[in-house]
């Protein structure tokens, strides 16, 4: 099970950088996707790292403001947030997927894991 980290309160413009762990499997053998939900709407991917981190993908509303990367060695993946808009408030969650390379991989594999707050708020 993984458990994000490193959420809170920021203002528009503003950065997080969020923090996904987990000690309990092969870190690097999974590809790692960030999930968020917000109040009344449907969770929705945000980003994905492959295995090695050679592959990623970004949902088109937070591209160039999102950075998604790994640390294998520390089984840890970050998600830095830049420019962070308000429709970016939600629970942000970080679980292993299939894969990056299509929606279709892009899937849980497994269970939610522990999730943390994002708001963006002046």
């Amino acid at each position: 099970q993984l458990q994000a980290s490193g959420g809170g309160l920021a203002q528009p413009g503003g950065s997080l950088r969020l923090s996904c762990a987990s000690s309990s499997f092969v870190f690097g053998d999974y590809a790692i996707g960030w999930f968020r939900q917000a109040p009344g709407k449907e969770r929705e991917g945000v980003s994905c790292i492959s295995t090695s981190g050679a592959v990623t993908f970004y949902r088109d509303s937070v591209k160039g403001r999102f950075t998604i990367s790994r640390d294998n060695g520390k089984k840890m993946v970050y998600l830095q947030m830049n420019s962070l808009q308000p429709e970016d408030t939600a629970v942000y969650y970080c679980v292993k997927v299939w894969g990056c390379s299509s929606s279709a991989d892009r899937r849980p594999l497994g269970s939610w894991g522990q999730e943390t707050q994002v708001t963006v708020s002046s």
